[in-house]
């Protein structure tokens, strides 16, 4: 299975790399919409088709799980059924074949590959991932854990020491995110760590997380479903801003860089500071969705989710306060 993951990652790579800057591939897709409500682009569909084409011919017995159609079994297989006329699906693997679309739209560094792999028997969960990989499509750089193993093939593993806020350099994202409510719930994590630290948007989960086992970035932060849950209101502004869907990060978006940040020894947690291992790994929108808190220290993460505590607070009150 190591070896499918990472040789579909790479196919995927090349198949992308060619577009990467190119105005075509901003064309978004007549009435298309991925399974998670975002907006498919030309250079979505593109990799999409070689997803299933390379499967078929490669593993025509492993399903996939992928941002745009969602479950697709093994040819054959009833509905409802992990099995097709290869018989039972043996795997599935669960796949952004640009998670950073935008930012390869753009032709910048910041957009992945992920595919992760996991049995397909009941309802998996991010605890069931086998195997992760990550690829920087711009470099060809690859990050692939396997469970228990570590990162069996990827760069030297730097997990910054620093455990202070204000000397923190971080990542966040505000795609499809309200930009004064999240505003308001990382207020003070960006005062406090814009001049002694750095942040950055990026644009991409897995290219986010990564930058932490590489020691570029110490922590990616993103609260986005805490606050549609924690805060009343709060799912109507991000529906607003999605289209009428709420967008934060997927399993398909976190199943390979969580496993390859796990195995590198970072600290993953959602934003309540919970694991993710029994979240639902298939799935889409907004009851799927998990916010993420990815550190390279104990010491920096529970501070960084003191401030998160705070901030969602604050941001309740501002909401409370408002005259009816």
């Amino acid at each position: 299975m190591i070896e499918l993951v990472r040789d579909l990652s790479l196919a995927l790579r090349e198949q992308v790399l060619p577009q990467l800057g190119a105005h075509a591939g901003r064309t978004h897709e007549e009435d298309s919409e991925a399974a998670g409500g975002d907006v498919t682009f030309a250079i979505d569909a593109a990799a999409e088709a070689f997803l299933e084409e390379f499967l078929s011919e490669r593993a025509p017995d492993v399903a996939f799980y992928s941002e745009d159609r969602g479950l697709v079994l093994p040819r054959g297989a009833p509905l409802g059924s992990p099995h097709g006329a290869a018989g039972p699906a043996r795997a599935v693997l669960v796949v952004d074949p640009i998670d950073g679309t935008r930012p390869a739209l753009a032709g910048l560094e910041s957009c992945c590959v992920s595919v992760a792999a996991a049995p397909l028997c009941g309802e998996p969960t991010m605890g069931d991932v086998s195997v992760g990989c990550v690829v920087e499509i711009p470099s060809g750089q690859i990050f692939l854990a396997a469970r228990g193993e570590g990162l069996v093939e990827g760069p030297a593993i730097s997990l910054s020491p620093n455990e202070r806020i204000d000397r923190m350099f971080w990542t966040y994202g505000f795609r499809g995110r309200p930009a004064r409510a999240l505003t308001e719930v990382l207020a003070e994590l960006l005062d406090v760590s814009s001049v002694g630290g750095g942040t950055f948007d990026l644009g991409s989960a897995a290219f986010d997380m990564t930058r932490v086992v590489t020691g570029q970035m110490d922590a990616y932060v993103e609260p986005g479903p805490r606050m549609v849950d924690d805060v009343p209101g709060v799912r109507e502004q991000f529906e607003r801003v999605g289209g009428g869907a709420v967008l934060n990060n997927s399993p398909y978006d976190l199943a390979g860089a969580c496993l390859v940040c796990r195995e590198a020894g970072a600290i993953v947690t959602d934003a309540y500071g919970r694991s993710l291992e029994g979240r639902p790994l298939l799935g889409s929108g907004a009851d799927y969705q998990m916010s993420v808190v990815c550190t390279a220290n104990r010491a920096l993460h529970e501070s960084i989710l003191r401030e998160v505590d705070a901030g969602v607070g604050r941001l309740a009150g501002r909401i409370d306060s408002r005259p009816e």
